[in-house]
């Protein structure tokens, strides 16, 4: 009986530890990963524009923080906007991160689903009603951050603030790994 309870303990602990899994993010065309620089793309470029208005969303307990985006954005028209800022608590997360310094580029993602967080800050842009979110989380051990992903769910409340641009604004390469 001894070595069952301790076998189940084991396997609780275990399933609620986090876990790391890193996959290629290769190019559609595989010759984008491997193009250089071009001259026609500038090291910097400016987009003005304004807001025309300003979101602040609250998230309740349980929700998932990318599911609420993604159904916020859409409820509210949301085309193309700034995630201006993002704080509160989460039971658990995923997120991803970069994890080479080569083309084609990989990403790690990091899953604890029991390990709560505090969220420090939320930043992001949406361009074309896709989200594109990075989340800072602390738990009294380390702050890190990365992609947000479902399964990041929040604790106590989340609040989200969202500048929501005027239209006209061209967001399309800011999302484009192979405009270099």
């Amino acid at each position: 009986m001894k070595g069952l309870l301790l076998i189940l303990v084991l396997a609780l602990t275990a399933a609620g530890q986090e876990s790391r899994r890193e996959i290629i993010n290769a190019a559609p065309n595989p010759a984008d990963d491997a193009k250089g620089l071009s001259d026609k793309v500038p090291d910097v470029y400016a987009i003005p524009t304004q807001f025309d208005r300003v979101v602040v969303l609250r998230f309740k307990f349980d929700t998932d923080l990318l599911a609420g985006l993604e159904k916020m954005v859409k409820q509210q028209k949301i085309s193309n906007a700034i995630i201006v800022s993002g704080m509160g608590s989460v039971r658990g997360y995923q997120v991803h991160q970069v994890s080479n310094r080569t083309f084609p580029s990989k990403n790690i993602f990091i899953k604890n689903p029991t390990e709560p967080a505090d969220v420090l800050g939320m930043s992001g842009f949406i361009v074309e009603g896709k989200i594109h979110a990075h989340i800072t989380l602390a738990t009294p051990d380390k702050a890190f951050g990365g992609h947000l992903e479902p399964g990041t769910n929040v604790f106590t409340f989340a609040v989200v603030t969202i500048g929501v641009l005027r239209d006209g604004a061209d967001l399309t390469h800011l999302d484009d790994k192979s405009y270099r």
